[in-house]
């Protein structure tokens, strides 16, 4: 039952003090529960990420359940995917009344143009620790231009991209 509250309270503080999305939570996630509490490692984080990218919902929501699973079973799962979101659910609730009333202030879109630049840091800060964990190889360094290359320049669908690189593994390792 104690691992279930610290999995719960872990994520309780992630999903309190990540604003961005489910990309920007990632340095948070992998600080607790990689380096922080060792419940997974970094392959394992990683391995994580890219399952929690090919299903359904949102990443922080997947990782989160993903990770309290491993660690704890079905009730970890739980713990996990309730303490994320709990926080954003409550202020969402309490504050859509509001927001409404104080979206075009002056002050509320100063902290919104404050906060965009943090959250883009916090995802390239996202990817450069996966970049360390997952590129490993020149083998994986092309894959991953490959399939960069393929996102931007030729539009291929995220999806496609992503079967495209585990066929690109399965022929090249």
């Amino acid at each position: 039952m104690k691992i279930i509250l610290e999995i719960f309270m872990t994520f309780v503080k992630i999903g309190a003090f990540s604003f961005g999305g489910g990309l920007a939570m990632l340095p948070f996630i992998e600080k607790e529960i990689v380096n922080k509490y060792h419940w997974i490692t970094a392959n394992e984080f990683i391995d994580i990420i890219a399952i929690a990218q090919m299903t359904p919902g949102p990443i922080a929501i997947n990782s989160s359940t993903f990770a309290g699973y491993k660690v704890a079973g079905v009730f970890g799962g739980l713990a996990g995917s309730f303490g994320i979101v709990i926080v954003s659910f409550i202020l969402i609730t309490i504050l859509a009344k509001y927001f409404m009333k104080i979206k075009d202030h002056k002050a509320t879109q100063a902290v919104f143009r404050g906060i965009r630049p943090a959250v883009l840091g916090l995802i390239l800060s996202a990817g450069v620790s996966i970049g360390k964990t997952a590129l490993i190889d020149i083998k994986s360094i092309l894959i991953a231009i490959i399939v960069l290359f393929s996102l931007k320049k030729l539009k291929l669908h995220p999806i496609l991209a992503i079967s495209l690189a585990g066929l690109m593994g399965v022929v090249l390792y």
